[in-house]
C-alpha cells in the first residue's frame, strides 16, 4: 500500500499546500480521500487522475473538502472513451451533493456536448452513503466507515483501508470519539487533520476561535495513536499552515504522547506500506 499526501492545507489558501486530499494505493486501485481545491493537479503529479480513481471518498460535506469535486467529475466524463460513472462514497448527503454539483455544470455539459459529437452521454455518479459499516469491499481492498465527531458537521465519517495485509486510516476533521478509536485499532497508519491551540488562541478572530471545538489538536490524534497501537501518525490539513522550519515544533508535541513514528505531512509526500 502507498498512501500520498495530495492536499495538506485548510479552507485558508496557501501557495504550497492545496486542499485536503489524500490518495491510497492499495492493490493496483487508487482510492482518492476527499478533494480540496486544486487536487486535480497534485494527483496529476502522483500520475493518476480522474479517470484513474477506483472511487471518491468523502470524509464529510464542507467546502473545503470538497470544492473540486466538479473539476474530478468533468475531467472524468471528457477523458473517459465511454460512460464512465464516477463511484463516489460518502456520508448520507452525498448523493444530494452529487446532484446538485451535475446541476451546476448543466451549462458546461452542454456545451462541450454541442461540440464534441462523440461525448454522447453525460457525467454521472454511482454514489454509496455510509455512516458505519463497509463502504467498498473487492475481495481484495476492503474499507469500513464509521462515524467520527465534528459537531456541528453531521454525519461526518472516517475510513479504515484494509488491504495487502496493511491497513490505512483517513481520519478527516474530528475530535477523539469511539468511532475514531475503533478505525485506528492496530492500524499502519493513520491520517489526521489537526490544530495547534497554542498558535490559534492569541489571534484575535472568532471564526478562527471557532474551530479549536471540533478539532483534533496534534497532543489529540497522538493520544488516539497511543491509544490504538498506531504505527505511524501522519499530520495533515496543518491549522495554521507551519512556518517554513516550524515543522519540527509539531513533532515534538506529537512525540510527546506517543512513541511511533511520527510525519508532518506536506503535498506530495508518500509512505509506502
Amino acid at each position: 500500500m502507498q498512501v500520498v499526501t495530495l492536499g495538506t492545507g485548510s479552507p485558508i489558501p496557501d501557495p504550497s499546500r492545496a486542499g485536503p486530499a489524500t490518495l491510497v494505493r492499495a492493490a493496483g486501485r487508487d482510492f482518492l480521500f476527499d478533494c480540496g481545491r486544486g487536487v486535480l493537479m497534485r494527483s496529476a503529479a502522483a500520475l493518476t487522475g480522474p479517470v484513474a480513481f477506483t472511487a471518491v471518498l468523502l470524509t464529510h460535506l464542507h467546502s473545503d473538502h470538497t470544492t473540486d469535486l466538479n473539476d474530478i467529475i468533468t475531467m472524468r466524463w471528457v477523458g473517459s472513451p465511454g460512460p464512465n460513472p464516477l463511484p463516489l462514497v460518502g456520508p448520507p448527503g452525498t448523493g444530494a451533493l452529487a446532484d446538485r454539483t451535475l446541476a451546476m455544470l448543466s451549462d458546461d455539459i452542454g456545451y462541450r456536448r454541442a461540440h464534441h459529437a462523440d461525448l454522447d452521454w453525460e457525467p454521472a455518479c454511482s454514489v454509496t452513503e455510509v455512516s458505519d459499516g463497509v463502504a467498498y469491499d473487492d475481495g481484495t481492498v476492503r474499507i469500513v466507515a464509521a462515524p467520527t465527531d465534528h459537531a456541528p458537521v453531521h454525519p461526518t465519517v472516517g475510513y479504515r483501508i484494509e488491504a495487502e495485509g496493511k491497513v490505512v486510516v483517513i481520519a478527516g476533521d474530528t475530535v477523539p470519539c469511539a468511532g475514531l478509536d475503533r478505525l485506528c485499532a492496530g492500524a499502519d497508519a493513520y491520517v489526521q487533520t489537526v490544530i495547534r491551540p497554542s498558535l490559534i488562541e492569541p489571534i484575535p478572530f472568532p471564526r478562527l476561535q471557532d474551530i479549536l471545538d471540533y478539532h483534533s489538536s496534534v497532543e489529540d490524534a497522538a493520544a488516539t495513536a497511543s491509544r490504538a497501537g498506531v504505527g505511524t501518525l501522519v499530520l495533515t490539513h496543518l491549522v495554521p499552515a507551519p512556518a517554513p522550519g516550524s515543522e519540527p515544533e509539531w513533532e515534538a508535541e506529537a512525540r510527546a504522547g506517543f512513541g511511533g513514528t511520527v510525519v508532518v505531512a506536506h503535498d506530495l509526500w508518500q509512505l509506502e506500506l
